[in-house]
């Protein structure tokens, strides 16, 4: 999809009428590239910036370099009432320079939209979010697709780990809407008392 896009409107839209933020993960178009994406969008629909999948995988299931174009531009974080929230897609959670590098451009919350299958380490993958978490002391949330497409499975269990490393919260298999508390105050705390980013 594109950018001015129908889909892309309806959610700008809703936003705008139900005064929230979104960032929807999105398979964008833009002349002859295709790029995993996630978008911010703000409380009056408006599009604060574009995050683009970093690294692009190449594996079984996920051959994903047939049809992805790397991000030209890294990893971003947006400034909001709230606090500063980071993207980092999917497989970019795997290696180093993703969640600490939104940490090190201040971000306090880091959003991973993901598609993990049932096949993966699950129980691995969330040990990774929450040790990165605690590295970085941010809130980190990945949020996962669930259900069958084709021969794969997608397995849910969205979580949400805090700057200390915990599991704040972590999903089931099935769809469901979840309404977190996120007190990125404990941020704020946890690196004065810890100032890993410094270093």
């Amino acid at each position: 999809m594109s950018l001015d896009g129908p889909e892309i409107t309806a959610i700008r839209n809703a936003c705008r009428k139900s005064h929230i933020y979104a960032s929807p993960n999105v398979y964008l178009k833009q002349g002859e590239r295709r790029y995993d994406a996630s978008l911010m969008i703000n409380a009056d629909g408006r599009i604060l910036g574009v995050s683009k999948m970093v690294h692009i995988a190449q594996a079984k299931y996920f051959y994903e370099q047939d049809y992805y174009t790397p991000s030209d531009d890294g990893f971003k974080v947006y400034g909001t009432p709230f606090g500063k929230i980071g993207v980092v897609i999917c497989f970019d959670r795997h290696l180093p320079d993703g969640i600490r590098g939104c940490a090190q451009q201040g971000a306090e919350l880091i959003i991973i939209p993901t598609a993990n299958i049932t096949e993966e380490p699950l129980e691995l993958f969330a040990w990774e979010v929450r040790v990165q978490a605690f590295q970085s002391t941010a809130f980190a949330a990945m949020c996962n697709r669930v259900g069958p497409e084709g021969a794969l499975t997608f397995a849910g269990e969205s979580l949400l780990a805090g700057p200390d490393g915990c599991l704040r919260f972590k999903a089931g298999g099935e769809e469901e809407l979840l309404i977190l508390d996120v007190p990125l105050e404990e941020v704020r705390q946890a690196r004065k008392e810890r100032p890993w980013l410094t270093l």
